[in-house]
């Protein structure tokens, strides 16, 4: 009896196996940058963990604002950049440019985007990651920000307008 049970614990330990190999081998490579990307960025749903990595809210007016359309009907929320990662023109999904956080009823910030971002005068051409081109040039966003190009990556929280959308129809700055 107990040569059967552990012959059937062998078989089913071994078909589980099988069916996790299957499952990797289903992912699209897009897939596995999305999972690279989450796992290096993990740490950054602790806004304290963001702001020993280097990032900061900027200096000004854009320093408190969650950032929404005009009639609210989406939004991408308060951006935390890393000065050091901006000012570098490599592309990288492990290392974002900017964090996008939304307030929470709390008021805790939780992390819902990573935001790439290579300076216009960096490069001859917009870049792309994931497989889709930045958006750009455009005007920087606040003193001091350059003309630019950026892609928005909703890896955080679900976006139905798409996962490279500027803005998420989920996402709602607070009301004062």
């Amino acid at each position: 009896m107990k040569k059967k049970t552990v012959f059937w614990m062998v078989g089913a330990f071994a078909m589980l196996l099988v069916l996790a190999a299957a499952a990797v081998a289903k992912q699209t490579p897009l897939d596995r940058q999305i999972a690279q990307a989450k796992a290096a960025t993990a740490r950054f749903n602790s806004v304290a963990q963001a702001l020993k990595a280097g990032y900061v809210r900027p200096i000004g007016p854009m320093a408190q604002i969650c950032v929404q359309l005009p009639d609210g009907s989406a939004a991408m929320g308060i951006h935390f950049e890393n000065p050091r990662l901006m000012a570098d023109p490599a592309v990288d999904l492990r290392k974002p440019e900017i964090l996008v956080y939304i307030p929470k009823a709390s008021g805790a910030l939780k992390l819902v985007a990573l935001e790439y971002f290579v300076a216009a005068s960096q490069t001859t051409s917009a870049p792309s990651l994931y497989g889709h081109t930045f958006e750009g040039p455009m005007a920087g966003h606040h003193p001091g920000m350059p003309f630019h190009y950026d892609l928005h990556a909703w890896l955080w929280q679900a976006n139905p307008a798409g996962t490279f959308a500027q803005f998420n129809p989920t996402v709602h700055c607070p009301t004062a």
